[in-house]
């Protein structure tokens, strides 16, 4: 079981290139896979588009296709002066569709299942959320704990609930995120196990093709959960950004 987990462990890749109040920072192989998917992703988008062909090609067709997803979603759920936040939305998108794909690559680190970068994700997210509510609309922004109408006698106990739910929200999306990809890398390792157990027991060796198609149709359910969880964090992304601008 605990080779299971190995695929999860952070590995220095160098010496530690400096040091924040004593502790060591180095290159791993976590780093590695985050620079990775924002090299692979923004690759994508650039190769995709150079050709700006009136008739598309597949991979200009898909880049477009997940363009007008992100840009709907957008303006879907934040209102049409959401539109100036759509390059970050955009931008987490992509980079945790391509993350959550490469993670499913066998001996490649898979950094969204690591709850802390997502974490760290959702605190970007929520710092624009907040910068951007205080600017727009100064301390009335705090009203959104506190909604219009809301009796005198219970407003307390509803700002706190509110204020409660708020700040939940980036440790929701981020084990959201974890919990999905941990179980599914978990769930492919246990298959690929039986695989090679079986493969290895002498008369039962022929058995092995049944966790080998299990295992295939798992993946092939992964890929469609790593856009899934994708989508599905820029979505709320989208909602959490309209309590900044219109409030209530």
């Amino acid at each position: 079981m605990s080779s299971l987990f190995e695929v999860f462990e952070v590995h220095r890749l160098s010496e530690p290139l400096f040091s924040i109040a004593g502790h060591p920072i180095a290159f791993t192989n976590s780093a590695r896979s985050m620079f990775a998917g924002v090299v692979v992703s923004a690759a994508f988008m650039f190769f995709a588009m150079a050709p700006r062909a009136v008739i598309p090609g597949r991979i200009q067709l898909l880049a477009e296709k997940l363009y007008d997803l992100v840009a709907g979603m957008v303006v879907g759920n934040a209102g049409e002066d959401a539109k100036p936040f759509f390059p970050l939305v955009f931008s987490i998108f992509m980079y945790l569709f391509i993350g959550n794909f490469l993670g499913l690559i066998p001996g490649v680190f898979g950094v969204t299942s690591h709850v802390i970068v997502n974490f760290a994700l959702a605190i970007v997210l929520f710092s624009v959320i907040i910068v951007t509510g205080f600017v727009k609309h100064g301390l009335h922004f705090f009203m959104l704990f506190v909604p219009k109408g809301t009796p005198i006698a219970v407003a307390p106990v509803l700002a706190f609930i509110e204020f409660f739910s708020f700040s939940v929200r980036p440790f929701s999306l981020s084990l959201r995120l974890f919990g999905n990809m941990l179980a599914g890398h978990l769930v492919l390792g246990v298959f690929a196990g039986f695989i090679a157990s079986l493969a290895l027991s002498g008369w039962l060796a022929g058995l092995s093709v049944v966790p080998l198609v299990a295992d295939m149709a798992i993946i092939g359910f992964e890929v469609f959960v790593a856009f899934l969880q994708a989508y599905i964090y820029s979505i709320l992304a989208s909602v959490y950004l309209r309590d900044a601008i219109e409030m209530h």
